[in-house]
């Protein structure tokens, strides 16, 4: 991959101190963009340089301005004929030291003229408002004109025109931390400060954390007032360097949902775009839109970070399909009642000491998962609800309720076990081949197979058994396989999968010993 046509020089006669960023591919025949501030904004600015947008950057140490010879070396590097245009953040020290630059580049004849950007709305009638993140939609709109050859003159205008219109407010959780410093806890837990600048400065207020809707809604109440009614706008969402990416998307989300999000047409953003550090909050920049300003932002750039400006849509909820609900008609089998009957209670009976046999390894709660699902399984029966005299129909509808009301994977695994034996003996495969056509699929998704040390122990065993020797062979060898998991030290899935062997050893696992117990008192009832 290419690298970024940029490189960082340092000024002549500045001992390689001073840091200056700029395109390796520059040829000084249109009007330059120059810009810069302190560090600690990453992207801003370097991330913007490129065709379309920047020309030149300056940085210095962190949240502290460049000094001025920097930045006069960063305006002889990049200027020519047509001239440069510095676009400033409204900071004293960045006011100051692009100014005297700027003139001292006149002097040299250079072409220079500069642009102020003041779109912090946080402190109102502020006698200097702060330059935030919607100098980033200057520098576009600014580096669009340049792009295609508009004069100083005219680059200018375009530039002063958006930074008149934009206006930003921001609002943080936290302060940012400095490397090397301990962490600012100035904004306490639950709170969080509305207006406050991007070098950590305090908010105009603090306010209480409300949830994402309420305060979106509150930063809009406060920006409504700069705008005009019902003019489209575009919104840069910012996130100020500590902000989930999830939690961005809900911000989103809560401000096209707001009073202004019918307004808002272009967005750019959510992402990391002027931060302050790691400092754990958003700022919302808009400008309202005209011709010019929509197609500046729509137009492509070749830089490292710029997002893009997307239109704004209009979500629209489609409803999903509704899955229908199996419903099962209820028939008579007594010997396959009194066989459920008998395996449920076994269940039910052993809830406590399977619980027991689970704290040792895992959670505590196999017994308890085991028994709800019998106790589903047994009302269901009562309420005519199983149709136990036809095997196909009775396994889907063991898998449908154990699905529903087991829980736990457990009651997933045995949900696919029911539901595949159920299918294959639809198709008049024989019940120990559709049994083992159960396994194999409880096997494949739950990834366990024999020697895991899970239900699979007992289970397998027991199947391969059924065939040939019937229930009483099945529920024998499900019992030894059992306990040969207390055996085992290591388990191949579930909670004891993190246990070490020292726990696991001489313990069964529960979740084998729950289909040994329930075999077992089946093989009685054929006693």
């Amino acid at each position: 991959m290419p690298a970024w046509p940029f490189e960082s020089v340092p000024a002549a006669g500045a001992g390689g101190t001073t840091k200056v960023i700029l395109r390796q591919d520059w040829d000084k025949t249109r009007v330059a963009l120059i810009t810069g501030g302190g560090a600690g904004h990453e992207p801003s600015h370097a991330g913007f340089i490129g065709e379309g947008m920047l020309t030149a950057v300056v940085s210095g140490e962190i949240f502290a301005s460049p000094s001025v010879d920097a930045v006069l070396s960063a305006i002889c590097a990049v200027t020519g004929e047509p001239g440069c245009l510095l676009i400033v953040k409204n900071y004293t020290g960045d006011r100051l030291n692009f100014g005297l630059a700027a003139e001292r580049a006149r002097q040299m004849g250079y072409k220079v003229e500069l642009v102020f950007v003041a779109d912090d709305i946080a402190i109102a009638n502020a006698p200097q408002p702060r330059g935030v993140a919607g100098t980033l939609l200057v520098h576009k709109v600014a580096g669009h004109v340049a792009a295609r050859q508009g004069t100083l003159t005219e680059v200018k205008a375009a530039a002063a025109d958006t930074a008149r219109a934009v206006v930003t407010l921001g609002l943080a959780f936290t302060t940012c931390t400095r490397s090397g410093e301990a962490p600012n806890l100035r904004i306490a837990p639950g709170q969080a400060e509305l207006g406050l600048g991007i070098h950590g400065e305090p908010g105009a207020r603090v306010i209480a954390a409300t949830p994402a809707r309420d305060l979106v809604a509150t930063m809009v109440q406060e920006l409504r007032p700069h705008l005009r009614s019902a003019e489209p706008l575009a919104v840069l969402v910012n996130n100020l360097g500590g902000t989930t990416p999830l939690e961005m998307n809900i911000v989103v989300k809560e401000l096209i949902g707001s009073a202004l999000g019918a307004q808002v047409e272009l967005l750019v953003g959510p992402g990391e775009l002027m931060t302050a550090l790691d400092m754990q909050g958003i700022s919302l920049s808009l400008l309202p839109l005209n011709a010019a300003r929509r197609e500046a932002l729509l137009s492509d750039v070749q830089t490292p970070s710029w997002p893009g400006a997307r239109r704004v849509s209009p979500v629209v909820l489609q409803p999903l399909p509704a899955i229908a609900t199996r419903t099962f008609t209820g028939s008579e089998a007594p010997a396959v009642r009194g066989l459920i009957a008998a395996m449920c209670g076994a269940l039910i009976e052993n809830e406590a000491a399977l619980n027991t046999l689970d704290r040792q390894i895992g959670d505590g709660d196999t017994g308890s998962t085991f028994a709800t699902a019998a106790r589903a399984v047994l009302a269901a029966m009562e309420r005519n609800e199983l149709p136990l005299a036809e095997a196909d129909q009775l396994c889907l509808a063991l898998g449908d309720r154990l699905g529903r009301m087991m829980g736990a994977s457990s009651g997933v695994l045995l949900s696919i076990f029911f539901t595949a034996t159920g299918t294959a003996l639809g198709r008049k495969v024989a019940l120990p081949q559709a049994l083992a056509t159960g396994l194999e699929r409880m096997q494949s998704y739950g990834g366990a197979g024999p020697g895991d040390r899970t239900m699979i122990d007992a289970l397998a065993p027991a199947i391969a058994a059924l065939g040939t020797g019937g229930l009483k062979a099945a529920a024998a060898e499900a019992h030894a396989g059992a306990v040969r998991t207390a055996a085992m030290q290591k388990a191949g899935a579930g909670r004891a999968s993190y246990v070490n062997a020292q726990n696991l050893t001489g313990v069964q696992d529960p979740g084998a010993t729950a289909v040994a117990v329930a075999l077992a008192a089946a093989a009685k009832t054929k006693a």
